[in-house]
């Protein structure tokens, strides 16, 4: 069962985005291409819909894991998103763990990694399944040798956040009373509970993804936008321009289920 955390409707918006500009941001991919690639369409059918403007789109990380085509929604997001005057793809806490074990391919971070969803990306790498079903037979730099070293710099450049207007784009969420200047990654990829609970007055509206909700959730401080399209089906993006906020989301079938989510 997926996590509520509260989702509610839209707050009257006060937060704006600067005159001209319109953006979307797209929550966890996690591996669903297909979702992605609907998701895009829609935006651009949108966007038509509406004045002119300079079109954004952000992407808040975590585009990896668990869906079958993680190798393909890099590919997509590396190559560029045709239709936007520019793309943010931020990096969430599984390109981070991926990296991390690129970094240092130990038996031990294989092993995590492959149970948060590691297993189905190294699969979409080419990586064949015998080795994936009995790791621990093979050194962990024969499976990760598969991930493309473009692959590799491209994830290692991703930011951690983008600003626009009133709004900041991150990953997970900040560390409440810590000033946006002084926050730091392992929050910006990773935090829950403070973040969540938190009604404070961050002095921006920050739109993350992370933490799964049934629709997008809606707070006068926050805008939650990670609605567990790996296993519902439903990948979200929230559109924004001037003051006024709106959702769109795929309704595609939903993906295999399995494990807990780690976010």
């Amino acid at each position: 069962m997926l996590k509520r955390w509260f989702a509610r409707a839209a707050p009257p918006p006060e937060a704006e985005v600067p005159p001209g500009v319109r953006v979307y941001a797209i929550g966890d991919v996690h591996g669903r291409r297909d979702l992605l690639v609907d998701l895009i369409r829609r935006i651009g059918e949108d966007g038509a819909a509406r004045p002119p403007a300079e079109t954004r789109l952000v992407l808040l990380g975590d585009l990896i894991d668990r869906g079958p085509e993680s190798a393909g929604v890099v590919a997509l997001a590396r190559d560029g998103v045709p239709g936007f005057q520019g793309v943010d793809v931020l990096m969430g806490n599984h390109e981070e763990v991926l990296l991390d074990l690129l970094a240092e391919p130990e038996p031990v971070r294989l092993g995590f990694y492959l149970r948060i969803g590691g297993y189905q990306t190294l699969e979409s790498y080419g990586v064949p399944e015998r080795m994936l079903e009995l790791p621990e037979l093979f050194p962990p730099e024969a499976l990760l040798e598969a991930v493309p070293a473009a692959d590799r710099r491209w994830l290692a450049s991703l930011g951690d956040r983008v600003r626009i207007g009133d709004y900041l784009f991150v990953h997970a969420g900040i560390r409440p009373g810590v000033g946006l200047d002084e926050q730091q990654p392992a929050d910006l990829r990773w935090i829950r509970k403070p973040f969540l609970e938190s009604r404070a007055d961050h002095g921006v509206v920050v739109v993350h993804g992370h933490t799964v909700t049934d629709e997008v959730a809606w707070r006068p401080n926050r805008i939650g936008v990670d609605t567990g399209a790996y296993a519902t089906g439903r990948l979200s993006a929230v559109g924004l321009e001037g003051r006024e906020r709106w959702c769109l989301a795929t309704a595609g079938p939903p993906g295999p289920r399995g494990g807990p989510w780690p976010g």
